[in-house]
């Protein structure tokens, strides 16, 4: 029988970003630097208001089927081209990521899982256990490369923005590019639903090996990340579907809610009566608060599970040593 293409050795710690690892939407920045507000006073000329209006705006105008959780992506470039986002580039959007502020205990929550193998002596030979951070949101990538929790992610899958757009016949005379241009179409983007291929991407092992496809067939045994291997860590009710994949699938899930929230307390509170977490917390890692030692703990029970099951493993390959016959 031919090894298992990984050791699966990894424990994948997954973020939902805006108002998980930050108290509100890393647009802010944004919003900050051109002048133009998030929501307004009148419920109507903010740009989130206005984003709320999209879906019945286009409705009216007879585009049947609308994609929600896309639409703000388009008024950004909108605003772009109207002049209100002026001469805005990718590179912009990552200086801007500095600018987040970030709950208590982050980053240093991510600094103290990834040193939990260690702890507990199984980062070493013969297990090498590992623990990994991902991001999956469906905010801006750029500004999460450039925020302070960048150096400590394995992989970020969030919407991107293309500046140079290839124009007709580009495969022919491929056109020269002169520094940076404002972004004027969408690169890449994700919803509620397809953070789920997210998921899977990271559980096959996609983002270190571009030859796995995520929609071959691969069988559990070979897959880089198995399913119970992962924790699942977000804020609401948009993030159901993932909750559900990972939680149906045997991985950690938990919720978190703004401190002093109690509209954010509720809806936290009924992800876990619905069964869609195994837990939930306010939104501070600092060091003793309840979501830093579940996440800990979390980590450290997927951690012994891995060496008790490599070592069963190893005891069944070996098997029982020849012995002298008394």
């Amino acid at each position: 029988m031919p090894p298992s293409f990984f050791p699966q050795t990894v424990i994948a710690v997954v973020w939902d970003f805006d108002k998980t690892l930050i108290p509100g939407y890393m647009q802010e920045p944004l919003f900050r630097r051109f002048g133009v507000e998030g929501f307004a006073a009148d419920g109507k000329s903010g740009f989130w208001d206005e984003v709320r209006g999209l879906a019945a705006f286009y409705k009216k105008r007879g585009l049947e089927i609308v994609s929600t959780d896309a639409l703000y992506l388009g008024h950004i470039l909108t605003y772009v081209r109207e002049g209100r986002f002026p001469g805005l580039t990718n590179r912009m959007l990552r200086e801007m990521g500095a600018e987040l502020a970030f709950y208590d205990g982050v980053p240093a929550i991510f600094e103290s899982l990834k040193a939990r193998p260690s702890a507990l002596g199984l980062a070493g030979p013969p297990h090498n256990i590992t623990v990994e951070h991902y991001v999956v949101s469906t905010g801006l990538r750029q500004m999460v490369l450039g925020s302070a929790i960048a150096p400590y992610l394995e992989g970020v899958w969030a919407c991107e923005f293309v500046e140079a757009v290839a124009p007709p016949g580009y495969l022919s005379s491929e056109p020269a590019v002169e520094g940076d241009q404002p972004i004027a179409q969408v690169g890449y983007s994700i919803d509620n639903t397809t953070k789920t291929r997210a998921i899977f991407e990271i559980n096959k092992g996609v983002n270190v090996n571009p030859q796995i496809d995520v929609n071959s067939r691969m069988a559990p045994e070979d897959r880089r990340v198995p399913m119970q291997n992962m924790v699942y860590v977000a804020d609401g009710p948009s993030d159901v579907p993932v909750f559900s994949v990972v939680h149906g699938s045997g991985g950690r899930t938990y919720a978190v809610y703004q401190p002093g929230s109690d509209a954010d307390f509720d809806q936290a509170r009924l992800l876990l009566e619905d069964g869609r977490v195994h837990a939930f917390g306010e939104a501070n890692y600092s060091e003793g608060t309840q979501s830093a030692m579940w996440l800990r703990h979390s980590v450290d029970e997927i951690a012994k599970r891995i060496a008790r099951e490599r070592n069963d493993a190893l005891a069944v390959v070996l098997g029982k040593p020849p012995q002298h016959i008394a």
